[in-house]
């Protein structure tokens, strides 16, 4: 894989509504010739449901645990020193490209580095995840949460920086974890099955938990910015656990905040997922991405009605690359059919990349994807 080095635009900034803190920034970035070039990347066309030569194909996850070069790179390494140290980062995030071959980059982060950086005591513990050292209960917890300033997470927009200049005209995605999500993480302490804290504060204190979606909106939205600024090509916005909500709840509750998110990052394309969210396809689209997410149960076609027109990203199931070649081959075409449906399709998994998974089989993956009749 040839890297040619890229200049990154300054940004044109543009005042936006105001916020519980103050005035929220929309921030717009004008092409540079090189970004042109980059704006013809397979994958940044089947963004914006351009013709595309063939299907863009990433994984999430795909800097991961399933490659041996990660493992070594990241032994004794904690995760969030990992996501703070630029050199590693900028590694971590180009050794799938390197290997798979893959129409994007995803910067090697955590969707909770922005809470860590606004001062929310937190861990990322191996093998169970994000563990909160205080829960948020109550709008004394919430007054506490201070806003994410850009030099919180320089180290941030600096990996940025150098993985553009890497990259060239392969585009690098920026994400962050949807307001939801992060506030499940904050109020529950850490991973839940049934998000039930987070469901008691969300009907028990409905302006409780609207005044802590709308902190976590604007540190996202922030955090989301500073990537942008440095030259990411396109930004996706991780709800993970909204699927654990119906869609009356999902509405009242959680879709104005992520909407904030999404309208406040402009001038990129912008992908919106989530797990089990079949039944939220439609809400989520209204959300205001420009590609919505789709994990392994909705078929795409089904997922393209649902989603007004948008692209859809997605969506094999992350076991099936487990099974015998043969398997895994019908299934690559199977979604590759249904994913004609949209006006865009990006490639990928219904979730991340298991850390099990052959890396060879990721490759032929992506070869097949690149090769297969597009009709």
């Amino acid at each position: 894989m040839a890297y040619r080095a890229r200049e990154v635009a300054p940004p044109r900034r543009q005042s936006g509504d105001v916020g519980p803190w103050g005035p929220m920034t929309t921030t717009t970035f004008p092409e540079s010739d090189d970004s042109s070039r980059a704006s013809d990347s397979p994958f940044l066309r089947a963004c914006r449901g351009q013709p595309v030569p063939y299907p863009p194909v990433w994984f999430m996850r795909q800097a991961g645990r399933s490659l041996p070069e990660y493992r070594r790179a990241r032994a004794g390494i904690g995760m969030l020193e990992a996501c703070r140290r630029p050199d590693l980062v900028c590694e971590l995030t180009l050794q799938p490209v390197r290997r798979h071959g893959v129409d994007a980059a995803i910067l090697f982060s955590d969707i909770v580095v922005p809470l860590a950086a606004a001062g929310v005591d937190l861990e990322i513990r191996p093998g169970v995840g994000p563990v909160v050292a205080e829960p948020i209960r109550d709008a004394a917890d919430v007054a506490r949460l201070r806003p994410l300033a850009p030099t919180d997470v320089d180290y941030v927009a600096e990996a940025v920086r150098l993985l553009v200049a890497e990259l060239g005209a392969t585009p690098l995605i920026g994400f962050a974890g949807a307001p939801f999500t992060l506030a499940s993480y904050l109020v529950e302490g850490g991973p839940s099955r049934t998000h039930a804290k987070t469901k008691a504060l969300m009907y028990g204190a409905p302006q409780v938990w609207h005044d802590l979606c709308a902190r976590l909106a604007e540190i996202t939205a922030g955090f989301l910015a500073v990537q942008v600024a440095a030259g990411v090509a396109a930004v996706q916005l991780f709800d993970s656990w909204a699927g654990a909500l119906s869609e009356v709840d999902y509405r009242r509750y959680v879709l104005p905040h992520s909407k904030r998110v999404l309208e406040a990052v402009a001038g990129v394309p912008r992908i919106h997922f989530g797990v089990g969210t079949g039944q939220l396809l439609t809400a989520m689209g209204e959300a205001g991405a420009d590609v919505v997410g789709v994990d392994w149960r909705t078929p795409l076609d089904v997922a393209a009605s649902r989603v007004n027109g948008r692209a859809v990203q997605g969506n094999l199931d992350p076991c099936v690359l487990l099974a015998p070649w043969h398997v895994v081959e019908a299934e690559v075409r199977r979604v590759l059919a249904e994913g004609r449906h949209a006006p865009g399709h990006v490639f990928n998994l219904g979730h991340g990349v298991l850390p099990e998974t052959d890396p060879g089989v990721l490759t032929r993956v992506v070869e097949l994807v690149h090769t297969a009749p597009m009709r």
